[in-house]
């Protein structure tokens, strides 16, 4: 079994012009300690749950904030959403839409589905960097956040 590493972010995104963005952001703001990257719903689902590539992960190294892109592959992030808050251990773990859309649809539904907050993504490097920095000090700083999940078996 892997030891416990403490994941700070689950950054779900595609587009990795997007996730380097994002990373070096939160690295120059001192709020990259431990951040996980993957590449597709299926990929967030299977380390979330421990499951596929990420079996021998342990349980209890679950984020303290999900950066949900919408528009992913194998697995749309709608359907992360959906799956996390079905289950007990992920239900309470915050979940930031950080997406292209503004289609109000898109919105309405990530809110249904219990998304924390929905941020649409600036074209504009400078405005990126400025969200991200500000959706990390956030949730990792400021806001308090949800007991630990139950011990996965």
């Amino acid at each position: 079994m892997e030891p416990i590493i403490p994941i700070d972010i689950l950054l779900v995104e595609d587009n990795p012009t997007d996730a380097e963005l994002a990373l070096r952001s939160l690295r120059v703001h001192h709020l990259k300690n431990h951040i996980e990257w993957v590449k597709d719903g299926a990929a967030a689902l299977d380390f979330l749950f421990c499951q596929g590539a990420y079996a021998a992960r342990n349980g209890c190294g679950m984020p303290k904030l999900v950066l949900l892109d919408l528009r992913l592959p194998k697995v749309d992030g709608l359907e992360v959403l959906q799956r996390m808050r079905a289950d007990e251990r992920t239900h309470l773990i915050p979940v930031v839409v950080m997406t292209s859309s503004t289609e109000e649809r898109d919105i309405v539904t990530s809110y249904e589905l219990g998304a924390n907050s929905f941020v649409s993504k600036p074209v504009a490097f400078d405005e990126f960097a400025r969200v991200v920095e500000e959706l990390g000090l956030y949730w990792l700083l400021v806001n308090s956040p949800p007991p630990p999940p139950p011990q996965m078996n």
